[in-house]
């Protein structure tokens, strides 16, 4: 790796309030935070620590109180709404503990949604599709519903929608936290590949140090603070 590029992944004195009536909450108080490219990097952290967060404004869900969010050289933290939607479906996929699919859709139209705000066209969708199913190992489960589909099926259709626009970055907010420990290791497994195989960054919130150890580098967040050793 050259150490002379800067990370892609660069958050920088980010402090993140929020109100709750009268009452001003603090969850990340001047945090910094540097990831490389091709990173598989677990993030823990007690219930309430703002784990979730701080994944939210690396994906420009939210924005910080202060501070700055930067990846792949864009200052997420100063774009326009307008230009964040735009930014999100070119630059980052998000893979959600409950799978989040319409159940009304097949794999392959869930895998397809993000697709329709990049402007290609009914082929090159398609074919951007299969590579994602070929990538998670479903191709031959393309046209079943979700409702037909295993947990760790439909998590796999989860990662596939997630990777079909290659994003910059893959956010995992507890990816295997619905599933049994087989399912939950073949996730884990897929993501490791994706990781390893295929150079995806990766940043993934967990609760199980099972589950991190999977990862490359693994920090703990507490109390708004990261420390690369466990908290107490």
């Amino acid at each position: 790796m050259n150490t002379d590029r800067p990370p892609l992944v660069r958050i920088s004195g980010v402090t993140k309030n929020f109100k709750r009536g009268s009452e001003e909450v603090h969850v990340l108080a001047g945090l910094d935070l540097d990831v490389p490219e091709a990173e598989f990097l677990a993030l823990m952290g007690p219930s309430g620590s703002g784990k979730s967060t701080l994944l939210n404004l690396i994906g420009g869900l939210d924005r910080p109180t202060r501070g700055s969010v930067q990846i792949g050289g864009d200052r997420v933290d100063e774009l326009s709404d307008r230009q964040l939607a735009a930014w999100r479906a070119r630059h980052i996929g998000f893979v959600f503990q409950f799978y989040n699919l319409l159940p009304a859709l097949t794999a392959e139209r869930n895998i397809e949604l993000p697709l329709l705000l990049t402007g290609l066209n009914k082929a090159r969708r398609k074919q951007q599709v299969a590579a994602a199913l070929e990538a998670v190992g479903l191709a031959h489960r393309a046209r079943h519903f979700p409702r037909t589909l295993s947990g760790g099926e439909q998590q796999r259709v989860g990662i596939a929608r997630a990777i079909v626009t290659d994003p910059t970055v893959l956010l995992c907010d507890e990816p295997t936290g619905d599933l049994d420990r087989k399912s939950g290791d073949e996730i884990l497994a897929l993501l490791q590949s994706l990781n390893q195989r295929h150079g995806k960054t990766i940043i993934m919130v967990t609760h199980d140090p099972h589950a991190s150890a999977r990862a490359s580098r693994t920090v703990y967040l507490d109390k708004g603070q990261l420390s690369n050793t466990p908290v107490a």
